[in-house]
């Protein structure tokens, strides 16, 4: 039976390590300076909880705070004091210390503003190395002795004030502390650090120094406030500030939050790191934002605000890592997830409606009952455990708009017509269980069949079948496989990439050793060159999309083995799609002088009334000559070009072996050149 410690006062009890807590009430208690680290809490409800810091905690760290406070005000006043001796007509040491610390201090403040506490510190360390080096040219230029201590002095007074503005630089986490703590005007810190530094300042000196010492409490306050708006330029300032008002706070610290209920709990001073927060709820809880967040999704700010208010609308959530996130029924219309991980998320009933999914992880997210209508859901990353069910949704888009198409590949594509209910998950079932291997650099056809095939044979388990290959842009292609249903699909794509990075390297003789190997692989690298010949190729499953090059795919049984069926290609249909690839070829102008259309007929009758290629090489031989007559249409073209010279290369290969005398092979050797020639490739 679950713990009930509802209402109760806990404060201070150590729950450190403890394993019995899962599905425990601790709504409305206190836990101010509990210890939950490394506890498994899953299914907990912290609904209302009061977290944070214990009474004695707060005095201490307010005290703490007040001393650092005034040691801000004594460094700031003494910088102001170094500052001021520009003055000091009596002494030349001084004056070099006083421009050497104003120098150092007004390189800080402006780079400080503009890029950040990191910047700063980097413009100080090389104000200071920079003095340092000018101090040693100096010296050797002008050994005298006076030299050497004029340098010496210089180089001492850069030091120095670098050591003070770093100094004062660590001091600031303290001012920034004391806000954090008490939630107060940090106006009132900074008149106490303006009194204070600016009295000290007019005791050391005049208003040079009460100006220097203004300034820099003015940046303070100007950081603090900065800082705690969350600016990314000050995160460094906000999070020492956070991790020292959350020391001796609430600890969740390496604990399981799996499913967790912190709705409406007060969270400030509490410490989330490497806390697993998969489905966790926070809607509504308060001060999330003054909790210490590690490397969790906490860290954004923008996150943070969205957990809290469930109001994503329109927001920009690109990349960003939110996977086992709970955004139970948040508004999350128009919002971009380009590239996001949300596997294993909780999105139930949520309103995705317009929502940029493209390439998004949604492994194992839960989409019950949530709203996809006009979202775009390109390339996104759902599995057969995506749960869709109840989903509502009565049309999506296939890809992302642009200015040319606002509503890119529609579905369903008649635009009177939508989703009935249950149609959508229907509909996008067949590609639950399929490996996209997307190429997107130089697609080299022969390397993608070679690296395929090696995974089928290496991985018989997971029962690659293609079922989809899809030209994208000018160069890039999209093969879908077909898996088992507890197939590593990241494992692998990893290793058919290895693979195929691998054969791309290779030479083309090397590649066509390892092709002749198979027919399965001609074939699959002449699908492969032919998709990547055309305006746009597009076959899926058991439906015709369109027609690749001639080579009619109805199942991708049909391509000669691809995928796994041994059979061969019915030799007399790829003869007739020959046929009518040459039909449409235009004739020579010349009937001196064949083209390519009346040299691949010469070609073809040569194969196929050949008697020493046996009935698989025949076919393979006239899928090379189909290739190259679609290739034919637009010679001129440089794609076109490389898609005939892998087949004239790949043809040259099947007649390898074949008797010197053979028909066939006397045919090739005399028309291979004369093709390859009209195609401008020597």
């Amino acid at each position: 039976m679950a713990k009930d410690f509802s209402g109760q006062n806990l404060r201070g009890r150590n729950f450190k390590g403890r394993n019995d807590l899962a599905g425990a009430n601790f709504s409305y208690a206190d836990i101010r300076g509990a210890n939950f680290t490394n506890a498994n809490l899953t299914g907990a409800n912290f609904s209302h909880a009061k977290a944070g810091l214990q009474r004695h905690w707060a005095i201490l760290l307010v005290l703490v705070s007040w001393l650092l406070l005034g040691l801000s005000g004594f460094l700031w006043a003494f910088n102001g004091y170094l500052a001021s001796q520009i003055f000091d007509t009596s002494s030349l040491k001084n004056q070099i210390s006083g421009w050497a610390v104003l120098i150092v201090l007004i390189a800080f403040f402006f780079v400080t503003i503009g890029q950040g506490i990191t910047a700063g510190l980097g413009a100080v360390a090389l104000t200071v190395a920079g003095s340092g080096a000018l101090a040693f040219a100096i010296v050797v230029a002008f050994p005298g002795v006076k030299t050497v201590a004029f340098a010496g002095v210089l180089a001492g007074a850069f030091a120095l004030a670098g050591v003070f503005a770093l100094a004062f630089v660590f001091i600031l986490a303290g001012v920034f502390a004391l806000a954090f703590a008490f939630a107060v005007a940090l106006a009132l810190v900074g008149a106490f650090a303006e009194a204070f530094a600016v009295a000290e300042t007019l005791a050391f000196a005049g208003g040079v120094a009460g100006a220097v010492a203004l300034a820099g409490t003015l940046l303070s306050i100007y950081i603090s406030w900065q800082a705690m708006k969350g600016d990314k330029k000050y995160s460094l300032v906000r999070n020492i500030a956070i991790a020292f008002a959350a020391t001796g706070g609430t600890s969740f610290c390496g604990a399981d939050l799996t499913g967790v209920d912190f709705t409406q709990a007060t969270l400030k001073s509490t410490d989330f790191r490497y806390t697993i927060l998969t489905n966790t709820r926070f809607y509504q809880a308060k001060m999330l934002d003054r909790v210490r967040p590690g490397l969790t999704y906490l860290q954004n700010s923008q996150v943070r605000q969205l957990l809290v208010t469930g109001q994503g609308e329109d927001k920009n959530f690109d990349r960003e890592n939110l996977r086992g996130i709970n955004l139970k029924a948040a508004n999350l219309a128009d919002a971009s997830f380009i590239g996001a991980a949300l596997s294993e998320a909780n999105l139930q009933d949520a309103d995705l409606s317009r929502a940029k999914l493209k390439q998004t992880q949604l492994d194992g997210t839960y989409l019950t009952g949530a709203t996809l209508t006009g979202a775009y859901i390109e390339d996104w990353g759902i599995t057969n455990t995506t749960k869709l069910d109840g989903v509502r949704c009565e049309y999506v888009f296939m890809r992302l708009p642009t200015k040319e198409d606002p509503d890119p590949l529609r579905k369903p594509d008649n635009k009177q017509e939508i989703f009935a209910d249950g149609d959508f998950a229907d509909f996008i079932k067949p590609i639950f269980d399929t490996l996209d291997l997307y190429h997107n650099q130089g697609v080299d056809p022969r390397a993608v069949a070679i690296a395929f095939k090696n995974l089928a044979e290496n991985h018989p388990e997971a029962e690659l079948e293609i079922v989809a290959m899809e030209k994208r842009g000018d160069d890039k292609i999209l093969l879908r496989a077909k898996t088992a249903a507890l197939s590593d699909k990241s494992q692998l794509s990893a290793e058919y990439f290895d693979d195929y990075n691998q054969l791309k390297a290779l030479s083309q003789s090397q590649q066509l050793l390892l092709a002749e190997k198979s027919d399965h692989i001609r074939n699959l690298e002449i699908i492969v060159n032919t998709a990547l010949g055309q305006p746009k190729s597009y076959t899926q499953g058991n439906t015709i999309m369109s027609d690749i090059s001639g080579i009619n795919i109805q199942g991708s049984s049909n391509v000669s083995g691809i995928a796994g069926n041994n059979s061969v290609a019915n030799l007399g249909t790829i003869s007739g799609n020959v046929s009518i690839a040459l039909t449409q070829l235009p004739d020579s102008p010349d009937a001196e002088k064949p083209g390519i259309k009346e040299l691949l007929t010469q070609l073809q009758q040569a194969i196929s009334e050949s008697a020493d290629l046996p009935e698989t090489d025949k076919a393979d031989a006239l899928i090379q000559i189909q290739a190259i007559a679609e290739a034919g249409k637009s010679p001129q073209e440089s794609t076109k070009q490389k898609m005939a010279k892998t087949a004239i290369t790949m043809l040259k290969g099947i007649f390898t072996g074949l008797p010197a005398v053979a028909s066939v092979v006397e045919a090739g050797n005399k028309l291979l050149p004369a093709i390859s020639k009209l195609f401008g490739l020597g």
